[in-house]
């Protein structure tokens, strides 16, 4: 274990450094193509004087990976023991939601809908789409585990219930992490702790090829964050959040501890919960607001938290909630 252990902090660390090489070259390429975010009107003020800075950075994470991941499947061929095919299942969802989220960046910023992006109904449809499709790989060729629960020693069965809740788990958590990306840092930071914890579990259970992929995207993500930390040079758009929120989503189905993304991912649901209830409340009270504004970091941007102190806080609880995760993925 501990030599596995070894191999893939050193694979993060290969990641790290392939992310950060390549970071300026893509800055230079956004910035002459012009491909700067649109800061909407209704949000916080302060956020005014981010206009412009350049967005669709996840690229930056997602080639790094899938490259290192196409290495290392093709390892064997010339006698060196690489990866399993199963990452190619996590790998193809990275690319997927990120194309997804690079077309939604596209019309925000230089489309028809500049400002908006897609249609929500229309890339909620093509999520869900590719969740099921996921699902149904997962299930019947991959034959992962269905669920696992704390203190459970044994695998619980769900048929044919289980392909709709792993496309509804990985359309919501890419949503929930697209909706986290609102504060310089803060989507990567608790996107790389989600990564971790997973990866660690992923360990515990064997899984050496899944752990190993987890650990590129954290050291890619920490690579990213490096241009992305306040104040951040660099966003990730819907191109990294949508894919790396897919991206989690299938990694946990894949150890079948999914249900405890509900801990360790405890900030991307909280933000989604938020937005929830802010319109919830809103229709039903006839224009009150139950939060001065959704998602929750802007709330508390709102209340006086500095932009800093909300990113650090909210990278603290899920530090926390990842470690307890773990903790019951133990049990």
């Amino acid at each position: 274990m501990i030599e596995y252990t070894a191999a893939v902090l050193s694979l993060s660390g290969l990641s790290f450094l392939l992310a950060l090489i390549w970071g300026e070259p893509l800055l230079r390429i956004l910035r002459h193509f012009r491909i700067g975010k649109v800061i909407r009107m209704e949000g916080p003020e302060r956020h005014f004087e981010k206009m412009g800075t350049p967005t669709m950075g996840g690229v930056m994470i997602i080639l790094p990976v899938v490259l290192m991941t196409l290495l290392l499947n093709a390892a064997p061929l010339i006698g060196f023991k690489g990866v399993g095919p199963s990452v190619l299942v996590p790998t193809l969802a990275l690319l997927v939601y990120g194309l997804l989220g690079a077309v939604d960046d596209w019309e925000g910023v230089r489309g028809a809908r500049r400002g908006l992006g897609m249609r929500a109904r229309t890339k909620f449809a093509i999520q869900i789409a590719l969740g099921m499709v996921i699902g149904w790989v997962l299930k019947y060729m991959l034959d992962v585990p269905d669920v696992f629960l704390p203190g459970v020693p044994v695998e619980l069965e769900l048929g044919w219930v289980y392909v709709p809740l792993a496309a509804l788990l990985v359309a919501g958590f890419s949503n929930a992490v697209n909706l986290t990306d609102g504060l310089d840092g803060l989507a990567g930071l608790i996107a790389a702790t989600a990564f971790g914890a997973y990866g660690g579990i992923a360990l515990l259970q064997g899984q050496i090829y899944l752990a190993q992929f987890s650990f590129l995207l954290v050291g890619a993500i920490f690579g990213f964050l490096w241009f992305n930390v306040h104040p951040a040079q660099l966003f990730m758009g819907d191109t990294g959040s949508l894919a790396l929120g897919a991206t989690l989503a299938v990694v946990a189905l894949m150890t079948g501890h999914w249900p405890l993304l509900a801990l360790i991912g405890i900030v991307p649901l909280s933000e989604t919960l938020s937005v929830m209830l802010q319109v919830a409340y809103f229709k039903w009270t006839g224009g009150k607001r139950l939060f001065k504004m959704s998602p929750l970091h802007h709330h508390f941007e709102l209340s006086g938290w500095s932009e800093t102190q909300v990113v650090q806080r909210f990278w603290l609880i899920s530090l926390l909630a990842a470690l307890f995760g773990v903790g019951l993925a133990m049990l």
